[in-house]
């Protein structure tokens, strides 16, 4: 009985199509439009992703992938700083992205009354119609405190940029 069943499949093996390595590997399937679970407002869809959303994000995006890589002080940007992300999309594209958003948290490590610590204006380039790019919002605020990234007010801009790109600017509130 054994042997009937390794013959049997010895001559599944041998008959069956081999696949070539082309039709091995399957492409990503395009986005669903309109996103599902993104907030919108007039043509622009946001959506803050979770971290584990942002893992597969990173290992489809070389920029990503370098931003989040990048080291101050011999420790990953977004476990020394406090860090955001926003994905983002618009039915019409945009020729860049503009992204403001605030920087929340305790006073200090005594007094634990949130506050405003700064503000976040980050910059990049844009994108077609109905495609999704993800931001990262990177603060210089130590993650020790438990702040976190908030009110972030995403423009899609339908004019050139007047200014470089891909820049992330944090400033903070004069205390």
């Amino acid at each position: 009985m054994k042997r009937l069943a390794i013959a049997s499949l010895l001559i599944l093996a041998i008959c069956a199509p081999s696949a070539d390595a082309a039709s091995k590997v399957k492409p990503s399937p395009s986005p669903k439009w309109p996103p599902v679970g993104f907030s919108v407002k007039g043509e622009i869809y946001a959506k803050v992703p979770s971290v584990k959303e942002l893992v597969g994000i990173a290992s489809n995006s070389k920029v990503i992938t370098a931003q989040l890589a990048e080291k101050v002080e011999g420790t990953l940007i977004c476990q020394k700083y406090s860090c955001g992300a926003i994905t983002v999309a618009s039915t019409n594209g945009c020729y860049w992205w503009e992204v403001k958003s605030k920087v929340t948290g305790p006073k200090n490590l005594e007094d634990r009354t949130i506050t405003t610590l700064g503000t976040i204006r980050t910059t990049t380039t844009g994108t077609a119609p109905k495609v999704y790019k993800t931001i990262l919002l990177i603060s210089s605020e130590a993650i020790e405190r438990g702040n976190k990234i908030s009110n972030i007010n995403v423009i899609c801009h339908h004019a050139p940029a007047t200014e470089p790109l891909k820049k992330n600017i944090y400033t903070p509130v004069a205390s």
